[in-house]
């Protein structure tokens, strides 16, 4: 992917610990890398295709101005934040914030703080068989959409399944979804994890009954083990209420893991005749 920079923009700023830089006011740099595809912009011109710097730098001025804040990393993460969402085109940004006045008493050239953020894709699967099935998930999904810095790209059709695991309860109802946001995987689980306690998610059985289930399945192609999350999520190619679904909307995703699409996935899981993990 191409990149545009910008270097070394110089602004007098208020930001800092002490009450003297607040006061005072010092000098920072801020640089920026933006991952944008220029190829269009660079064939025919149009400057619509690509991002203008200009207009960048007085969104970063203004910003870098308006307020002042303790940390330079907060102003990173400000900036990175505005830049993303403010220009589509942008799909990933690094920010270098200067610090050449710094209260050190020792010789030096600067401090600085160094971030790339970017957008990620995450796919979900969402279940409930408890209830108004239907609106539980409807609701599930309004509330993923309202999250923070957060959209719903992709929503599946909503299938009825049989259960998995503990199979003496209700059928399912499921979905799956893509979405777009800017939070880390940990804190998209607390998000979503959330939503399932205020809708009034009980976890008494494991696979039992529930008013609503949201899986995080893939995270961009990112591998993650942690105690509280694995992604891809390890049940995905066993599970066929979650790779139909999923293969409606992302049929050409290919798992990290498994090095194939999600459609021959659940291609193989219908010519295995196993349902459902079973």
């Amino acid at each position: 992917m191409d990149k545009i920079y910008i270097n070394n923009l110089e602004f007098i700023g208020f930001h800092g610990v002490f009450p003297e830089e607040k006061k005072l006011g010092q000098k920072f740099l801020v640089s920026l890398e933006l991952t944008v595809d220029t190829r269009e912009a660079g064939k025919t011109g149009d400057l619509s295709k690509s991002v203008h710097y200009g207009l960048v730098a007085q969104d970063v001025e203004k910003l870098f101005l308006e307020k002042s804040v303790d940390l330079i990393e907060s102003c990173a993460e400000e900036i990175a934040e505005m830049i993303l969402k403010k220009y589509e085109l942008v799909k990933e940004v690094k920010v270098i914030v200067k610090k050449p006045w710094a209260p050190l008493q020792m010789h030096f050239e600067n401090v600085a703080v160094e971030i790339v953020r970017k957008w990620h894709r995450i796919y979900l699967s969402l279940g409930s068989n408890m209830g108004e099935k239907r609106e539980n998930l409807l609701e599930a999904i309004k509330r993923i959409g309202e999250l923070k810095d957060t959209t719903i790209t992709k929503k599946s059709t909503i299938l009825e399944t049989e259960p998995f695991g503990y199979i003496e309860q209700d059928n399912f109802l499921n979905a799956c979804l893509e979405v777009k946001t800017l939070m880390t995987a940990q804190e998209f689980l607390s998000s979503i994890l959330k939503i399932e306690l205020e809708m009034g998610r009980v976890r008494e059985i494991k696979w039992g009954p529930r008013i609503i289930d949201i899986d995080i399945l893939f995270y961009d192609n990112e591998v993650i083990g942690e105690d509280n999350l694995a992604v891809p999520h390890p049940w995905i190619c066993e599970r066929e209420f979650v790779l139909d679904p999923l293969a409606e909307i992302a049929p050409n995703y290919i798992h990290p893991l498994e090095r194939k699409s999600i459609l021959m996935l659940a291609r193989k899981i219908k010519e295995s005749g196993v349902k459902n993990g079973d």
